[in-house]
């Protein structure tokens, strides 16, 4: 019966239903058609009406007319739905209790040694397919799995309202390909994308339950990592992520803008996006497929038309200007 979600068996839905096509009749009338015996269906009518579901007249015998069901359902769905709030919340109450009992009486369940490509990797693709809120990551080389070869699955997380906040190393964006092949295309599907001149780890952050980072950034040092669970070091982590974001600049992808009078052509859209990004001259020409002297003197030009003496106000003085 559809009605069982809401507290109601499959006599009382019956009974209900029938009333509903037959107002302001009476108990034996309803229990006729519903196959029921005169004094069971009384009873049914009386917890209807207790209920908010049926009205009862003063008349004898008394007459009974089924409550609308685009109000007294709904009603009774909607304190469904609040008792189901009130469950989720104890349970996340004591599941909160659990893991702290759990890491009184065994502090190293808080962090686990992952060994082997492979675990690293589930474990992360599990951290990001668990995340409900929001993913955060440090993003540098080494990598395990070639970079970008997730950007589908971040695609389909963010459309389900998962954020995405990624700070990336300047050895990741200056990675062949890197910039134009995944970074700058996350950022249009909505990832919030930073850049620093270096982090300290890579790291992984699944909402404020879980975390990945890796045993060591040396050669062959990525192929183990640990996973940390909520606890103070999972804390850490995250004060540690939300000081490099602040001290991060921002990536912003101006190469799709289009051209307005007076304003930079594409080549120098491209430029600024990459000056934004951190790249250095070898990655801009690479990228753009310049020379070193062709980069070197577009760059020089820029920072001349922006009155601009370092690349840092370079990119100021073009976000002032729209540019960014």
């Amino acid at each position: 019966m559809e009605l069982d979600v809401v507290g109601l068996d499959g006599e009382t839905e019956l009974v209900y239903t029938a009333l509903v096509g037959r107002p302001r009749s009476t108990a034996t009338q309803l229990a006729a058609g519903c196959g029921l015996s005169v004094s069971r269906t009384g009873r049914l009518l009386s917890a209807l009406v207790k209920d908010g579901l049926a009205i009862r007249s003063a008349s004898r015998p008394p007459l009974f007319t089924a409550a609308s069901p685009d109000v007294a359902v709904t009603a009774l769905i909607q304190d469904r739905e609040h008792r189901l709030d009130a469950a989720r919340s104890l349970v996340q109450r004591l599941t909160e209790k659990h893991r702290e009992a759990q890491r009184i009486s065994d502090p190293g369940i808080a962090v686990e040694l992952l060994t082997g490509r492979e675990d690293v990797s589930a474990a992360v693709r599990r951290l990001y397919n668990g995340s409900r809120r929001q993913v955060r990551t440090f993003d540098r080389p080494p990598y395990i799995d070639r970079p970008g070869s997730n950007l589908e699955l971040q695609v389909q997380r963010q459309r389900t309202g998962v954020t995405y906040r990624v700070i990336y190393d300047r050895a990741a964006v200056a990675w062949p390909g890197r910039l134009l092949d995944d970074i700058l295309p996350s950022v249009r599907t909505g990832e919030q994308a930073r850049v620093r001149a270096q982090l300290p780890l890579k790291l992984l952050i699944s909402d404020d339950r879980s975390a990945v980072i890796p045993l060591s950034l040396a050669p062959g040092g990525h192929s183990a990592a640990y996973l940390v669970h909520h606890s103070p070091m999972l804390t850490a982590l995250e004060a540690l992520f939300e000081a490099e974001w602040e001290r991060a600049a921002p990536i912003t992808d101006t190469m799709d803008t289009i051209e307005q009078p007076g304003g930079p052509d594409a080549d120098t859209r491209a430029l600024l996006t990459l000056l934004t990004s951190g790249a250095t001259d070898a990655t801009i020409a690479r990228t753009q497929g310049w020379s070193q002297r062709t980069t070197q003197r577009r760059i020089h030009r820029l920072m001349t038309e922006l009155g601009a003496a370092t690349r840092f106000q370079a990119a100021a003085l073009a976000a002032r200007r729209g540019w960014l």
